[in-house]
Formats: C-alpha cells, sequence, structure tokens
C-alpha cells in the first residue's frame, strides 16, 4: 500500500475559453472538470432528436469483452501507434449537423485561420495566409467495431518552423480525435444530415481544446461536454481489463482511492500482482467473454476484503479514482491512457458507450 497526501483528484478547476464570434463558451464551475462548452442554439437538432428516440443513464447488467483486435487492413498503423501511450482527455460530442468528409481540406484550412485568429485575441485574419500554425483534418481509417461505424476523424494543430530549411517539419502542439465504436443503436436513431463520432479525445494544452470545440460547435451545431468516469464503471474497467489476454508483459493492477480526510485529502494506492488478479478473475467469472455487473462487484469486494485483512482498512468506504492495468488506465476526472494496441477497439468501444450515455 502507497499512501500520499496529495491534493485531491476532484478538485474542480475553471478554465477560461475564448470568445468565438457567434458564440460564447463559458468556462464556469460545473459538476465536471475543465472546459465545458455550450452550443450555438439552446438545443442542437442532433440532441434534440436523440432525446426522443433512446433512453439514458441505464447502466448494463453485462458487457462484452472483444478479444482480438477489429481493427480493418487499411488501417495506418504509424497512426494507431499515435493514439497509443498518450495522455488523452474525454469528451462526448451530440452528432454534427451537415458535416462532410469531402470537405476535410476546406475544414482544416478555415480551422487553421480560426485557431490563429483566436490566438492573436480576435484580431481580423485572412483566411489562406501564413499563419504561422496549421490545422490538419485526417481520417483514422480502420478505427472500426462494426461495418456501420462512422470513419474516425483526427485532428492536429500544428506550429510552422521559423528555421529557413525547406525540410523543416512543423511541430504538432495539439491532438484531438472524433470516433464512434460499436455505436450502431445511436446511428439508427439519428437522420441522415448528421454525423455521429460521439466520443472525442484530446491531448495538448486545454486553450487549444476550447478553441477546436468552439469551432466544432457554431459550424456543425454540436455540442462538446467533458466526459468523467464514475467508480462504478471504473470498476467495470477494472475488472474487463483485468480480464484481457495479452501476449506481452503484464503490469501490476493498480486502483487509487481518494480519502476524504480534513484539511487535506489522502489518496490509497492498492498494487496487485497481474497474476494474482488474473486468477481471482478466472474464479469470479462464469462466461468467458462477457462480463457482469455481479462478477464485478464480486471481483471488487474480494480485492477489498483482502487489503482490509492486511492494513485494517475499508476500501468501500473510500471512492475509486484511478485505474491501472496493462489494457490502459483511466482516471475519473475523465483522462485516459491507452496502452495495448490489441485491445483498442475493445477500449473504444466502453468509452463511446460511455459518451452517448452523457449525451442527455
Amino acid at each position: 500500500m502507497r499512501r500520499s497526501g496529495r491534493p485531491s483528484p476532484w478538485r474542480r478547476q475553471d478554465m477560461d475559453t475564448p470568445d468565438s464570434g457567434g458564440m460564447t463558451p463559458l468556462g464556469r464551475k460545473t459538476a465536471e472538470t475543465g472546459i465545458n462548452f455550450t452550443s450555438t442554439t439552446r438545443f442542437s437538432r442532433g440532441l434534440t432528436f436523440i432525446r426522443t428516440h433512446t433512453l439514458f443513464g441505464q447502466s448494463p447488467t453485462r458487457r462484452i469483452i472483444p478479444q482480438t483486435s477489429l481493427l480493418q487492413e487499411n488501417a495506418d498503423p504509424q497512426k494507431i501507434a499515435f493514439l497509443l501511450r498518450k495522455q488523452w482527455t474525454l469528451y462526448s460530442v451530440t452528432p454534427m449537423y451537415k458535416f462532410s468528409y469531402g470537405n476535410l481540406k476546406e475544414y482544416s484550412r478555415l480551422l487553421s485561420a480560426f485557431v490563429a485568429a483566436e490566438k492573436q485575441k480576435g484580431l481580423a485574419v485572412e483566411v489562406g495566409n501564413d499563419l504561422g500554425i496549421k490545422v490538419t483534418l485526417s481520417t483514422l481509417s480502420g478505427l472500426k467495431g462494426t461495418d456501420q461505424d462512422q470513419v474516425a476523424i483526427l485532428v492536429q494543430i500544428a506550429s510552422r518552423s521559423q528555421l529557413p530549411f525547406e525540410n523543416a517539419e512543423d511541430k504538432v502542439v495539439w491532438s484531438g480525435w472524433f470516433c464512434c465504436i460499436s455505436g450502431d443503436d445511436l446511428l439508427e436513431s439519428v437522420p441522415e444530415d448528421f454525423t455521429c463520432l460521439s466520443l472525442f479525445l484530446a491531448n495538448g494544452a486545454e486553450s487549444y481544446t476550447a478553441i477546436v470545440g468552439s469551432w466544432f460547435q457554431k459550424t456543425f451545431d454540436c455540442y462538446f461536454s467533458r466526459l468523467t468516469i464514475s467508480p462504478l464503471n471504473l470498476a467495470w474497467m477494472a475488472a474487463m481489463w483485468t480480464g484481457c489476454k495479452v501476449d506481452s508483459h503484464m503490469a501490476a493492477t493498480e486502483l487509487v482511492f481518494s480519502v476524504p480526510c480534513i484539511p487535506q485529502s489522502l489518496d490509497i494506492s492498492y498494487a496487485i500482482h497481474p497474476e494474482d488478479a488474473k486468477a481471482l478473475w478466472d474464479t469470479v467469472q462464469k462466461t468467458p467473454g462477457e462480463v457482469t455487473q455481479e462478477e464485478v462487484n464480486l471481483f471488487m469486494d474480494c480485492l477489498y476484503s483482502h487489503f482490509h485483512r492486511h492494513f485494517k482498512i475499508h476500501l468501500s468506504a473510500t471512492r475509486l479514482v484511478k485505474v491501472s492495468t496493462t489494457i490502459a488506465s483511466a482516471h475519473c476526472d475523465g483522462n485516459i491512457k491507452i496502452l495495448h494496441s490489441k485491445h483498442l477497439i475493445g477500449v473504444l468501444t466502453l468509452l463511446t458507450e460511455l459518451a452517448i450515455s452523457q449525451i442527455q
């Protein structure tokens, strides 16, 4: 057991977002951590339609574990590798209205000008000029759970090199990507004019995330909101990812719990040897390939009992805030790091489900 007196991971942070002309994103305190966006309309078209055709807030009693990679043959290995081992901040996104995959080059040009203008505090910037900022939108081909899934989109902001060399490379300063893995239920309920890319992951300065999110909201009448992860879903992740098979070296399963203390919170880190965690899970799981809520509860209760037997601490009275495994690590405030390409689709399937469930 490792204890630390670090500041509470539940501390809320305010983040001012830039004014974007026709819309006003608000950087205010909410129950969510970080940036909060507002839509260009009271309710976006896609959000209103979804509310009338789907049910939300229902935690499933069982989930399927994809055991093999579902990456398609046209997946770009270099781009897939780029997504791994980076910390991404999660957002849910309502369907985008009149988004066209055929216009990615034009969107890149317009977003470049928008980002440059915002970074220059609203000064007029002419589209097409050399702005020192380059935004590129490209597809992430092959990143699908089913054939019906929309093609994922990668957005990158690069700072143009000031070196007087022809082959000087631009420096990527921010990245984000949209996807919707195995979101068939949502796709079936949305009209053809909408593109469903419900999960957005961002890496880089929050100021860039706010600017990019503001442009997408204004252009496609969608809505971004920070996606946090509840202790219940973190427990699901611990169980599901422990049950995944990997060919390479397995890391310890680590659970971090937050203990409310005065004047400062306390974190408890509980590390379980990967072979012990897998052996425990094998005794709990009844049907290979799927996980039930009952199995998740039993798995966590066994870990709690073992910890109490050694340290006389009731972890059930604390709050689970982070899970780390060989497959991925996830924090309650909506940060994720995916570590294993074989299970990339499986991790994104679960995150997509959480993103869709938050669209209310």
